[in-house]
């Protein structure tokens, strides 16, 4: 078993999609349809993650992960119908660890999961990367293509370190302002777009990272 996932959500035909698909790829879903379930049930369980929708019956979304970030670490995926920024930003601002817009593939939900939980789960920790021929390494703060070196600034280095550490995984511009400038950095998601930009020119492998339009970026493995 891939662990134990509390899902909330009050649709039918998305609790059932999101069950049946998470069942297939060998979690244990227990799922619920208010934010009061959601409350009980995460005492009852070793939950590994939750994934939340935010337009709930009583307690909405917001208020359920505000109560679970008060005496829990559990992560928290945001499951919403939502697509404006406002949402976004209350729902990282009240803990959750990410969120993804319905409707969605359960395939890109398995894929936020999975990163969520590279993220957020002790595991051993990597210095070095390698993506087809571009080589990165933590320690001495390197980065080779066909052997050869190339000078990143700091953000870009942290930007590509971020991109091999999660290969195929889709990433959001939102995502990438917290995890690589943090949620304090004033400037918008343009700074983004730059910096890859300026990645792919410097590592002259455009295909590296794909941006997917209305959706973020991916690296590939080539």
């Amino acid at each position: 078993m891939a662990g134990t996932v509390l899902l909330v959500e009050d649709e039918p035909s998305v609790g059932e999609l999101v069950r049946a698909y998470l069942t297939r790829d060998g979690y244990r879903v227990i799922w619920v349809r208010s934010g009061e379930d959601a409350l009980t049930e995460l005492e009852r369980h070793p939950v590994r993650m939750v994934l939340l929708d935010i337009g709930l019956p009583g307690k909405d979304g917001f208020d359920v992960c505000r109560e679970i970030r008060a005496k829990s670490q559990v992560p928290i995926l945001m499951l919403t119908a939502r697509d404006e920024e406002p949402d976004r930003i209350v729902g990282l601002e009240v803990g959750a660890d990410d969120y993804l817009t319905k409707p969605f593939s359960p395939r890109e939900l398995v894929a936020r999961m999975k990163a969520i939980f590279r993220r957020t789960e002790p595991q051993e920790h990597r210095d070095t990367f390698a993506l087809g021929d571009v080589t990165l390494d933590r320690e001495s703060h390197d980065v080779t293509v066909d052997g050869k070196p190339i000078e990143l600034t700091a953000k870009e280095f942290d930007l590509l370190a971020f991109f091999m550490a999660n290969v195929g995984v889709v990433v959001s511009r939102d995502l990438l302002l917290d995890r690589v400038w943090g949620q304090e950095y004033p400037g918008g998601t343009r700074t983004v777009d730059v910096h890859v930009a300026q990645l792919r020119r410097k590592l002259g492998r455009p295909t590296l990272i794909r941006t997917l339009r209305g959706t973020g970026y991916k690296a590939i493995s080539q």
